[in-house]
């Protein structure tokens, strides 16, 4: 048998307990130092066994200083390290006694921030589906987007080194978006610590000409119509209502933040290697968080968030400016920001933590990774902008291209059961390569204008490697978090608009 068909024996042989309809616990066993939680359904937990998610999450919980329990969410498959989907909190102040807490680009991955922002406008489906091509059109013509795309701006490795650390505040003051945009950002886009001196020439060499585009793979940039509202309440605190055209950006810190992942990957596996550091996978290499490796990695990632928030914040100026474009000057005063998003990312953040099973939690500093999970904080969090804080952080959900996604809202239970963290997308069930053997591109381009989905792709593989079929069912994964009991949905939206690097 080989190695590759053993793992797989092994994975189906994984044994989950049932903790309710839609949590399922591995038990520790062998060098796990915490259980494992997975949200989602039957179902969705079944698909997990086909490629290596369960084997790495089991991994991930393996790792010092890991606290309560890792996690992998309903749109979970494997990835690099960390599963994609996982989230794991490391004790930082080693008050377990357990060792110092650790960090992991594994657990970050390549896309630093990785993220989502969603903008309302004041228009409706009925007024936009007439323009809908002309739209898509000019998006698809001022936004820059694909493989290596290069973007509009021109600006020194000086200034871009600025804009790491000042992220949208930057963009504000050189005449992207507006003030008022800040504080609908998570960190208020600006994640405070970043030192461009921590960060390789390469990576700024590689950052500069495509800061300001969307990229190619699952990133896109959506028109989408309010399709259905499920808390009318919440959802009009959120500027949000029925049947309302919204647009939705979905991209991260490009070639920037992969440069950083590949450059600290290597510091990280050094220094493993010098400290006979065993690993349970090279892909989960990592260094105690007080150590030089891990604040210098800190440092650098913190940059790359920042780029990714200014990235998409310069994008949005875009799209404010087609639709003045196409709809008249007006609209894009009209067009605000509702949040946005990190998916892919490391934090310090204080949690209650149930330590000793004696119904007393005991708050702690953590460093929770997310690695294709969302933040979900409920009301009271003093990291919600005001305008939130007694309602809940709005939870962006982006679909697979042609069908829905989600806004939902953080609940009070998911800080006990997830460290205050949700799903992030469709999440894959189909590699790039058997997604391009299996649909080609005109069929998939012509199943979405049957459903009135107009699409510009920079790319003709793209359109296939991203067919809807390719991913799992995003309206399980919400019913999966929701059931789970740590956030719940506001509002879902369908696409009429696509475009795609």
């Amino acid at each position: 048998m080989s190695k590759n068909n053993e793992d797989m024996k092994q994975m189906e042989d994984i044994k989950l307990n049932k903790i309710s309809d839609a949590i399922w616990e591995m038990e520790k066993t062998g060098n796990m130092n915490v259980p494992v939680n997975i949200i989602a359904t039957e179902n969705l937990k079944e698909q997990m066994r086909r490629d290596r998610t369960l084997w790495q999450i089991k991994n991930v919980a393996s790792l010092p200083g890991i606290v309560k329990h890792a996690l992998i969410m309903p749109d979970g498959h494997e990835g690099y390290g960390f599963p994609i989907g996982g989230v794991a909190a490391f004790d930082h102040d080693n008050v377990l006694g357990n060792g110092e807490g650790i960090i992991s680009p594994g657990g970050v991955g390549y896309d630093i921030n990785c993220g989502v922002r969603l903008v309302t406008t004041p228009l409706t489906y009925d007024d936009v589906k007439p323009k809908v091509n002309e739209l898509v059109k000019t998006l698809f013509k001022n936004v820059p987007s694909g493989v290596g795309s290069k973007g509009r701006l021109r600006i020194s490795a000086d200034e871009l080194k600025d804009a790491l650390v000042r992220g949208v505040e930057w963009a504000v003051e050189n005449g992207y978006g507006r003030k008022e945009d800040i504080e609908h950002c998570e960190e208020n886009g600006k994640i405070l610590g970043a030192d461009p001196t921590k960060v390789s020439e390469k990576a700024i060499k590689r950052g500069r000409p495509q800061f300001g585009t969307l990229g190619a793979g699952n990133h896109f940039l959506e028109v989408q119509r309010v399709e259905k509202v499920f808390t009318e309440d919440v959802a009009k605190r959120f500027g949000l209502f029925k049947d309302q055209a919204v647009v939705m950006i979905h991209c991260g810190s490009r070639g920037f933040g992969h440069q950083v992942c590949d450059d600290y990957i290597r510091v990280m596996l050094d220094y493993d290697h010098r400290n006979n550091i065993i690993l349970p996978d090279r892909e989960l290499c990592y260094a105690p968080i007080n150590s030089k490796p891990a604040q210098d990695y800190l440092s650098a990632m913190k940059c790359a968030v920042n780029y990714a928030f200014t990235n998409r914040h310069i994008i949005m100026h875009w799209v404010r400016e087609s639709f003045d474009s196409v709809f008249g000057n007006s609209i894009s005063e009209e067009m605000n920001l509702v949040y946005d998003v990190a998916h892919n990312i490391a934090k310090i953040e204080e949690h209650d933590v149930d330590i000793n099973d004696d119904g007393n939690p005991k708050k702690m500093k953590l460093i929770v990774h997310r690695k294709g999970a969302t933040r979900a904080f409920p009301a009271g969090r003093p990291e919600l902008p005001l305008v939130y804080r007694n309602i809940g952080q709005p939870v962006l959900i982006p679909g697979s291209m042609g069908t829905a996604s989600y806004v939902l809202v953080g609940k009070q239970e998911g800080m006990k059961i997830s460290f205050g963290s949700t799903c992030h997308g469709a999440g894959r069930v189909m590699s790039r390569h058997k997604a391009i053997n299996t649909y080609p591109w005109k069929g998939v381009k012509d199943n979405l204008t049957k459903k009135g989905i107009t699409l510009w792709a920079a790319d003709r593989k793209v359109i296939s490697e991203e067919a809807p079929g390719a991913y799992k069912d995003i309206d399980e994964i919400i019913k999966s978090v929701q059931s789970a009991g740590i956030s719940d949905p506001v509002t879902r939206m369908v696409p009429i608009g696509v475009v795609k690097g």
